[in-house]
């Protein structure tokens, strides 16, 4: 299992609500929805290291 850290986020309530909606779209929780959108802008910069990397591009495949 992956080790997760903890950490609070401010957000503002508009923006709360704007990924609530998201997430239910997608249906996950919105923690879920939050690491999916920054591992996601995080491979796409090339920020990942390479096994992360690979088994996003298996997600995306999978979602197309």
């Amino acid at each position: 299992m992956v080790a997760k850290k903890a950490f609070p986020l401010r957000i503002s309530n508009d923006t709360w609500q704007a990924l609530r909606r998201w997430s239910d779209d997608e249906l996950r929780s919105v923690n879920a929805q939050i690491e999916y959108v920054l591992r996601d802008a995080l491979r796409k910069a090339g920020r990942l290291p390479s096994s992360e990397r690979q088994s996003g591009d298996e997600v995306e495949k999978l979602r197309k």
